[in-house]
């Protein structure tokens, strides 16, 4: 049996939901093919998405007219805004899901989108012609015939997973791995490698003891994942705990050891850095009497919970006695033990920005098959891949995000000019412009440049209009009205802060740690007419004029490096030199140019290896 589809996505985790969906609503014909329909966007791991920065990348994507932050609005039982006690350019929104309904709400929005069929079976291998890809085949022996199609194959590809010495091939805990795609890309050229991920017990919530633990509770403010008006929570609210390990715990994990996967030379792939796992975290830090562990609800309903910061391939009567010695967990039960998997990737140095690989023409890649780690990098991913497989089957201009304008773009520049040694989790230090790119603004960022693809729609966009008018109003309004120390000096001293000395513009009052247009609208009647004026969202408004004012010297500053460095951006160098043969350039630099072939002398300059000089010789040979 064929088929023919303009785009065809491999694997329905979360790059695979984003990438379908994006080009079936611009307009590809797109096949999801998945291995089981009732995992679409299963969260392999945590019930939780966003977190430190990849709460901005799941904001952008909302803002680019993904669904990722939509259906977590409409699932989440907790939401929280991290690091609040920093500025603006650090807050990232985090939501627990209920895993379940996650699901079910990605399905749901998947059948109904025009121009989207999805497919339950299994792809073992690419058809490639003259260098480009033309479909993929099935176990089922189908064949799909398409323009290009989009790998996001997750941890499937040839995975294997680890309880103590015992080894069983699986994709996920009682899911089957994928055989032979892998090597059906790799006789193409591509080359690959492998990498490590792991996860912890599920808790029967019956056995824990709660009172032995910190509650943690959520938020119940304005803030959400999406742009849209999705209206307030669904979802029952819970909260989570906080607990400790113990030295008697530790104890016990260093007394298994050797039964460790991960020590005794059972797994010999590279696992995440910024995630390890409970008995990596003993050895690594010997002297640390404690670490914090996050109970977490799974759903809404479900007595089941996830034990984040306890991830561990050890035996599981180990992880069970570890945890036992833990107050809370005394009469633990569990539904399942921690495990790890290993699994294939592809070196992302072997992309173009578009993630199109340079091997094999409209063949794209994206999600932890690229080397990264965490359903927000995947996703991010997953937009862009969609984006571009159906640019490249209709024609456009190849769309893709600089460092200065999404998180998803330092994310995909980092993967495709550096690469990874290690599955790569997005960070806030990873982004060298963080004021501008805050999650208040992804919308102001990105939705205009969605809208003119055609993929944002126009209710988006006309959100967006409406918001970006009452803001500049609001900020205009404190650029013009004065106040006059009489008036004032009250609630200011009230306020903690220095009464004045002679009248100024109520921006400059704004500026001050202690004021926000909230407290002052209580005393300014003038304000809060303004304030009167905005009848949708006013709480998302004010927050983002707020920060434009208290950042603005910040924001211009960073604006301003931006733009200059925008400069080496513009210069093209991919095809123009034969890099061996310009042996004013070091041996190091020769190599990994020939390697990541860049586009521009910016993406040169972010090379490991490639030095300042290696960069001004460059710049002589273009002329500049």
């Amino acid at each position: 049996m064929e088929f023919k589809y303009d785009v065809i996505v491999i694997g329905a985790g979360h790059a695979g939901c984003e990438a379908a969906a994006a080009a079936a609503n611009l307009g590809s014909k797109t096949c999801l093919i998945t291995m089981d329909m009732n995992k679409i966007g299963q969260m392999s791991c945590n019930p939780a998405v966003g977190g430190i920065a990849k709460g901005q990348i799941v904001r952008e994507i909302d803002a680019l007219g993904g669904y990722m932050g939509l259906v977590t609005d409409k699932t989440a039982i907790q939401f929280r805004i991290l690091n609040r006690s920093k500025g603006p350019a650090m807050w990232s929104p985090r939501a627990q899901c209920d895993r379940g309904k996650f699901i079910w709400a990605w399905r749901e929005i998947l059948e109904n989108i025009p121009n989207l069929h999805i497919w339950q079976d299994t792809v073992n291998g690419i058809l490639v012609e003259n260098g480009e890809v033309t479909g993929v085949k099935t176990v089922w022996g189908v064949t799909f015939h398409a323009k290009c199609v989009v790998l996001t194959a997750g941890t499937f590809l040839n995975g294997l997973m680890h309880v103590g010495r015992t080894m069983l091939p699986g994709g996920r805990m009682a899911e089957p791995a994928s055989y032979e795609l892998t090597e059906s890309i790799a006789q193409h050229g591509i080359t690959y490698g492998r990498m490590k991920t792991g996860t912890p017990v599920r808790i029967d919530g019956r056995s824990v003891h709660y009172d032995c633990m910190e509650i943690q509770d959520g938020e119940a403010d304005f803030h959400k994942f999406s742009f849209m008006n999705t209206g307030t929570r669904h979802l029952k609210q819970l909260p989570c705990w906080t607990c400790f390990t113990n030295e008697e715990t530790h104890q016990i994990l260093r007394e298994g050891l050797p039964e460790s996967p991960l020590f005794n030379g059972q797994i010999k792939s590279i696992g995440p850095r910024y995630c390890p796992s409970i008995e990596t975290k003993i050895v690594t830090f010997p002297d640390k009497e404690q670490h914090q562990l996050f109970l977490e609800p799974e759903g809404e309903t479900t007595r089941e919970l996830y034990l984040n910061g306890f991830s561990s391939s050890l035996p599981m009567e180990i992880q069970i006695a570890a945890l036992k010695k833990i107050p809370a967990f005394r009469d633990l039960v569990i539904y399942r033990p921690g495990y790890a998997i290993e699994y294939d990737y592809f070196d992302p140095t072997q992309l173009k920005h578009t993630l199109e690989t340079k091997k094999i023409k409209n063949l794209f890649f994206a999600g932890q098959v690229n080397g990264t780690t965490g359903y927000e990098e995947a996703a991010g991913q997953g937009i862009i891949a969609g984006i571009n497989a159906h640019i490249n089957c209709h024609g456009g201009e190849p769309f893709t995000l600089g460092r200065d304008e999404a998180y998803i773009g330092v994310l995909i520049d980092d993967l495709v000019t550096k690469g990874v040694d290690e599955p790569y989790r997005m960070f806030t230090s990873r982004a060298e412009y963080r004021i501008l790119l805050r999650m208040d603004d992804a919308d102001m960022r990105l939705t205009e440049k969605s809208w003119k693809l055609g993929l944002a729609q126009n209710d988006r966009y006309e959100l967006l209009r409406k918001k970006r008018e009452a803001i500049e109003s609001l900020v205009q309004f404190t650029r013009n009205y004065s106040m006059k120390p009489a008036l004032i000096n009250s609630t200011l001293e009230s306020l903690g802060t220095t009464p004045l000395r002679q009248g100024c513009k109520l921006i400059d009052l704004i500026n001050r740690p202690q004021i926000t247009i909230e407290n002052m609208s209580e005393h300014v009647s003038a304000l809060k007419r303004e304030l009167d004026k905005i009848t949708e969202r006013k709480e998302e408004i004010i927050e983002a004029a707020e920060i434009l004012i208290k950042y603005e010297g910040y924001i211009g500053r960073e604006r301003i490096i931006a733009d200059k460095l925008a400069r080496l951006e513009s210069i093209k160098i991919k095809g123009k030199f034969d890099y061996n043969s310009i042996q004013s350039l070091s041996t190091e630099a020769r190599q990994k140019l020939v390697k990541i072939d860049p586009e521009t002398i910016a993406q040169a300059s972010r090379i490991p290896g490639v030095s300042p000089s290696d960069i001004n010789v460059l710049l002589v040979l273009s002329g500049r």
